[in-house]
């Protein structure tokens, strides 16, 4: 009876996860000849604050990165070499 842990950041939807662990379920059953209904799939999710990389947590990691500020479109951007009018 093969068992599958999987230990993914929270976030997936319920279709995602389902779809992952119906083509989990084939490729063990393809690959160890296994029946179906003998493979076992566990998901844990965890949550951003609570798995680090580096001893930063994700949760760390999304807020620190570089996120591309907002311009309008109609405002004016002074690029530094030109003559405004």
């Amino acid at each position: 009876m093969p068992l599958v842990q999987i230990h993914m950041l929270e976030g997936r939807s319920e279709e995602q996860k389902k779809r992952m662990m119906v083509e989990v379920t084939e490729a063990i059953a393809r690959t160890l000849n296994a029946p179906v209904e003998s493979i076992r799939i566990a998901i844990y999710e965890i949550p951003r604050s609570h798995w680090s990389v580096g001893g930063i947590t994700m949760e760390e990691r999304v807020l620190n990165s570089a996120v591309p500020q907002y311009v309008p479109v109609d405002s004016e951007v002074d690029t530094g070499g030109g003559v405004h009018d």
